[in-house]
């Protein structure tokens, strides 16, 4: 990317709140991806984990899973990243978003960073890349273009068992449906967004599930408000603040070490993600 094509990116992220469709790997390495990602699943998923599988697919994944890590360090992602959050960069979480094929699992409209405990801030970054084709018929993200510029809005608590957020989290405003940009995205091609900006997804209405790797990259200057702790993995440059402890990445598939980490790692942001809530029901749903 050169420093021209840098400087519109950026721009025209800052305007909109979001970036799509960025291509950064061919349809068939997304496809090899999501296939070791299903092999994954056929190997563990009745496996004596201590936790659920999909709880280690849905809450960050990278903590365990070595192919989430590997992913997330994709210099082909980095680079599209770089020119919105800088030469320094963390790994904040990792999660596999997937909604099966003729299921009325949805997403609510919401703004990310709610109930994270890190303020309104503009240092942080969703990477969402498709392992299978996002379509409206699949139930693919919509975003509201500009609705960054907002402070976090009042949100309702709903946790509905069809909703794929934490808390069944919902925008309290109105959402029509002119305002909504539909991010269709194929197998390799990923969009980018900004803690702030509404967003939500619908029922997947298709013969194929709908895979999504979603990764959360910030800046080392950002840092935890609400929980005593945060944690992140360095993706590049360097952190020169200290707000987060640093965690190795996993040297192999739900290792002692890393699990013993990763349950660390759900207390604390168990403190951040659920404060306040009425309710008690898992940092993720879906």
């Amino acid at each position: 990317m050169t420093q021209a094509q840098s400087n519109q990116t950026a721009e025209a992220y800052w305007r909109d709140g979001f970036l799509f469709p960025l291509t950064v790997m061919k349809p068939q390495e997304a496809a090899e991806w999501r296939a070791e990602l299903e092999q994954i699943e056929r190997d563990w998923t009745d496996s004596d984990l201590p936790r659920p599988l999909n709880t280690y697919k849905k809450i960050n994944a990278h903590c365990v899973m070595p192919m989430a890590y590997q992913v997330a360090m994709d210099p082909r992602i980095l680079d599209a990243v770089e020119p919105i959050l800088g030469p320094d960069i963390l790994i904040y979480a990792v999660e596999f978003f997937i909604k099966e094929p003729r299921t009325r699992h949805m997403v609510t409209m919401h703004q990310d960073l709610t109930y994270w405990g890190l303020g309104e801030i503009d240092g942080l970054v969703t990477a969402w890349l498709a392992l299978s084709p996002a379509t409206t018929a699949s139930g693919c993200m919509d975003f509201v273009a500009g609705s960054h510029k907002n402070p976090i809005l009042p949100h309702e608590d709903t946790f509905s068992d069809t909703n794929l957020l934490s808390r069944g989290q919902e925008i309290k405003v109105d959402v029509a449906d002119e305002d909504k940009v539909a991010i269709e995205l194929q197998p390799g091609q990923m969009s980018l967004h900004h803690g702030l900006t509404i967003h939500g997804s619908g029922a997947n209405r298709s013969d194929d599930r709908r895979i999504g790797l979603v990764i959360r990259y910030c800046r080392p200057d950002i840092a935890q408000q609400v929980a005593d702790r945060d944690y992140a993995m360095l993706a590049r440059g360097a952190d020169r603040h200290g707000n987060f402890t640093l965690m190795a990445p996993p040297e192999s598939l739900f290792a002692p070490r890393s699990m013993a980490l990763y349950e660390e790692v759900m207390k604390a942001e168990l403190a951040a993600k659920m404060a306040g809530a009425k309710e008690m029901k898992g940092v993720y749903a879906g």
